[in-house]
């Protein structure tokens, strides 16, 4: 079991010479079970830990830290979460009931088996559970809410999602998994050129996390200033491979100082038709979004060449794109078609969408080959035509109400995935294997055992 910086900062004697209660040094390497991980400074300075990401700023103990964690990819794992249960017998600011815990009505939390019960969501998928209204106005109802936990309400659902990662944020071109935290009002898009509106919703993300998660009164305008000038300073990829070695090394760009330098724009190599617009610059989709190990690609070292076997298949397998919401049912594009990986995952060596694209998949539906049985079940009709129609997330719909948007999420920065297991933003898929196993099965790819093993590698070395 990897330990997380928290506990490596726990005492003089074990941390590394140069390091301190104060800061960690640039470039610190933290290890998962691929490698280790590392995080850049864009001021090449070393990362201050005493700044108001680090300080508990409400009611609760909790801090920024608490739920964004330098070892996790500055997100959580669930094997973390499970060890600070361990270290603090569930006493850790992490574990309040008010997100939490399962539910937050008739918990009980005095002992440690009823504490390790209340956030058996939190151990064991990492997850955090998000309560939302029905939108104003929204085109459909709540039917029935079948929650195993109790939060059975009909107008305020409880979905449980991981913490998405506070780093490499200058990518993003939609914050939270549903957008939620996008400029008001109604949500804005990040568009191009970006004026000032990704550190507008990062400011209004630490606001309402801090009133939220952490109970407190609203942090000061100089709190908000540092905790958004901290997050866009960091870059953070994964730098060294158990098997393969640096990941910078043989002419490589793994890690992540070099992604601190990769050029990024709303839109850029967008995979949506031209006609559509929303490249900026008019360039035609490339479909070879990772060149990281291009120089590997003929690597006598077997775990080098695998790398970039995987790389190859992310950007070249045939993948028959169909009946995903937000692509399929757009106009203009076919109810069918052949697409890669890229096709959602286009921006380049990031791996996320590069305009605010929400999709449903299938993750979160109970036809899922992933294991939904640990959520609640939504049923909604809509308002209109009566249809129905159940989920385990309602996912962007919550948001902008519209019955087209249920079930749809963003698709996360791929960089340091190998830190932050479990994946999908329900937690369904505990490995990178069960990520691809639930592709496979949802749009028929046909990976070969060797092509799964590449991809898993690859995936592992972001």
């Amino acid at each position: 079991m990897k330990f997380s910086v928290i506990t490596l900062l726990v005492g003089a004697a074990m941390m590394p010479p140069a390091a301190s209660a104060q800061s960690l040094p640039n470039l610190f390497p933290l290890p998962n079970h691929s490698g280790f991980v590392e995080t850049y400074n864009v001021h090449n300075a070393p990362i201050s830990l005493k700044g108001a990401f680090f300080q508990p700023l409400g009611t609760n103990g909790r801090s920024c830290v608490s739920c964004h964690v330098p070892s996790e990819g500055w997100s959580i794992s669930a094997e973390e979460v499970q060890l600070r249960f361990l270290l603090t017998q569930g006493r850790d600011p992490i574990f309040r009931p008010n997100d939490g815990s399962n539910c937050d009505q008739n918990i009980k939390t005095s002992t440690v088996q009823e504490r390790r019960k209340a956030y058996s969501l939190l151990l064991s998928r990492g997850l955090i559970r998000i309560a939302l209204p029905i939108p104003e106005g929204a085109e459909f109802s709540v039917q029935s809410v079948d929650n195993p936990y109790g939060c059975n309400d009909l107008s305020t659902l409880s979905m449980y999602r991981r913490p998405l990662p506070t780093t490499n944020l200058n990518f993003l071109s939609t914050l939270m998994w549903d957008g939620r935290e996008s400029t008001p009002p109604g949500t804005q898009k990040i568009t191009y050129p970006d004026t000032g509106q990704l550190l507008a919703d990062l400011a209004h993300q630490a606001m309402d996390a801090t009133t939220g998660h952490a109970q407190g009164a609203a942090p000061t305008p100089s709190q908000i200033q540092d905790i958004v000038n901290f997050e866009t300073a960091l870059r953070t990829a994964q730098a060294f491979d158990y098997e393969a070695g640096y990941l910078n090394s043989g002419n490589a760009t793994g890690g992540p100082v070099a992604l601190a330098w990769e050029p990024f724009f709303i839109g850029i190599n967008d995979s949506f038709p031209a006609s559509f617009g929303f490249n900026p610059t008019g360039a035609a989709f490339d479909p070879n979004i990772f060149s990281l190990f291009d120089s590997w690609g003929n690597s006598r070292t077997p775990s080098r060449a695998s790398i970039a076997r995987g790389q190859a298949l992310f950007n070249s397998k045939p993948i028959t794109i169909s009946g995903v919401s937000g692509i399929n049912d757009v106009a203009g594009l076919p109810a069918s078609f052949s697409g890669t990986c890229g096709t959602c995952h286009d921006t380049p060596n990031v791996g996320h969408h590069s305009v605010s694209a929400p999709l449903n998949i299938g993750v979160a539906d109970l036809s899922s080959a992933l294991d939904l049985s640990y959520l609640p079940v939504f049923t909604l009709v809509n308002n209109s035509t009566g249809a129905t129609i159940q989920t385990t997330d309602p996912g962007r719909a919550l948001i902008s109400g519209k019955w087209a948007d249920i079930g749809k999420v963003k698709g996360p920065i791929l960089r340091g995935l190998a830190s932050r297991a479990p994946y999908f933003h329900n937690g369904s898929a505990s490995s990178l294997a069960e990520v691809l196993a639930f592709y496979q099965m949802r749009f028929n790819i046909g990976f070969t055992t060797q092509e799964k093993a590449d991809l898993i590698a690859f995936l592992n070395s972001l």
